[in-house]
């Protein structure tokens, strides 16, 4: 017979609370979220937002703004970055990053003293780098949900916008300890690495923590933190992470640059002529469902109110190029549409990583042509693992046999279109 501890030891770790979780239950805990670590005393990772350790305010913003269940890498780098360690993030595409540098970076900013005339001269706090206005601008929305239940200020300072205004904005108390570089790989492949290094070079450095990884961190001690979040671990990127993170604990989430399992992917082959009428099917299927239509071209358009139309449901169809890629956040997007074929599976991953978030499922379909053979065999060799099918034309063609090194580049620009019954 088991005796009451025995009948615990047995039980699945999502039954059992915080105290009764054993090293096994760890460890089986991380394999079911594909979590690993490196790095010296890292702490637990949380389960639930109730023991994240996020204080009374912040726990009511959460579940104002809709946060149920923790994502996977939610779960491993809040708890580290609540611990004042540096952090690397290396997560798939729309898996919840941002929430993971705002949370700690709010509780680490409530520990100091507000922003007054007397000591503006000591603020902002922190800085967020993103490589893209869009995502500045929505890592600002984020960042107001949970901020203003500690009455801090927010601003986002982007090009095409008044500097005299955004400087204005900034006096009147936004409240640089703690550093964040958002999407980093996005940053490199933009040309955006001198840009980085001048503003990192130019934050004090007299609060570092200390070199040897082995001391303790003082808690009461108000230390630089940098946070560093990536889709990729490419060399420049590993390159700024030794430069300016001090004893980092790097925490992956899966395997990086692999697009969710959450998404059915679908390669159909056609031909140029035949992709308008095979989207007009597409989109008449969708009833109200939203969508968004990948393109490799260009056309003028007001960035910020054709997202805000299509968050609002005003639109429920985005056109888009590779820039939404990266910075498009609208959740409960149902299909995502590759009417052009990106130049290589760096950028179809971000795509089609738009949907499949925060445990859901999606679609996304890619009309593949002739016209794109430079990438049938990368393509081909990601819908083999990711255990999609793979059209009988695209893997019996000889492209899909050879590896190329070929790259397209796409311009930054979103539009949109409205459907009509």
């Amino acid at each position: 017979m088991y005796d009451t501890f025995d009948m615990r030891v047995d039980r699945h770790w999502s039954e059992k609370k915080l105290d009764e979780m054993t090293e096994r239950d760890w460890r089986i805990f991380r394999e079911d979220f594909d979590t690993s670590y490196k790095g010296m005393k890292t702490p637990r990772p949380m389960r639930s937002w109730v023991e994240s350790k996020l204080s009374s305010e912040l726990l009511k913003a959460v579940e104002r703004a809709g946060y149920k269940t923790p994502s996977p890498i939610q779960m491993a780098a809040i708890p580290l970055g609540l611990q004042q360690l540096d952090v690397i993030g290396v997560a798939e595409t729309g898996s919840g990053k941002t929430a993971d540098f705002v949370l700690p970076m709010l509780t680490y900013i409530s520990r100091l003293p507000p922003i007054s005339e007397e000591n503006e001269a000591e603020g902002p706090y922190a800085v967020v780098l993103a490589p893209t206005r869009e995502l500045a601008q929505q890592i600002e929305e984020e960042t107001v949900k949970f901020a203003r239940y500690l009455d801090i200020e927010v601003v986002s300072i982007v090009g095409g916008q008044s500097i005299e205004e955004q400087g204005f904005k900034i006096r009147q108390g936004c409240e640089c300890n703690y550093a964040v570089l958002n999407e980093a790989d996005r940053m490199i492949d933009k040309s955006f690495e001198p840009q980085v290094v001048g503003v990192l070079d130019a934050m004090q450095s007299s609060n570092f923590k200390p070199e040897n990884e082995d001391e303790w961190l003082d808690e009461k001690q108000i230390y630089r933190m940098t946070y560093m979040f990536s889709a990729t671990m490419q060399p420049a990127v590993e390159r700024l992470a030794r430069k300016y993170l001090r004893n980092p604990a790097v925490v992956t989430i899966g395997t990086a640059g692999k697009a969710t399992d959450l998404v059915t992917q679908h390669v159909i082959m056609v031909k140029e002529s035949e992709k308008m009428c095979r989207l007009h099917k597409l989109l008449n299927d969708l009833l109200d469902k939203t969508a968004i239509v990948f393109v490799n071209t260009k056309k003028a358009a007001d960035h910020k109110s054709v997202l805000k139309g299509f968050r609002t449901k005003r639109f429920n169809v985005l056109v888009a190029t590779d820039v939404a890629g990266r910075v498009i956040d609208v959740p409960d997007v149902a299909h995502f549409i590759n009417y052009d074929m990106p130049g290589n599976n760096e950028m179809y991953t971000p795509r089609i990583g738009r949907t499949g978030r925060a445990g859901k499922t999606g679609t996304a379909t890619t009309f593949l042509t002739l016209h794109d053979t430079e990438v049938f065999y990368d393509l081909k060799q990601m819908l083999t693992q990711s255990n999609s099918h793979v059209p009988p034309e695209l893997a019996r063609h000889e492209a899909s046999k050879i590896q190329t090194n070929n790259i397209i580049k796409a311009k930054d620009i979103i539009t949109a279109i409205e459907l009509t019954k």
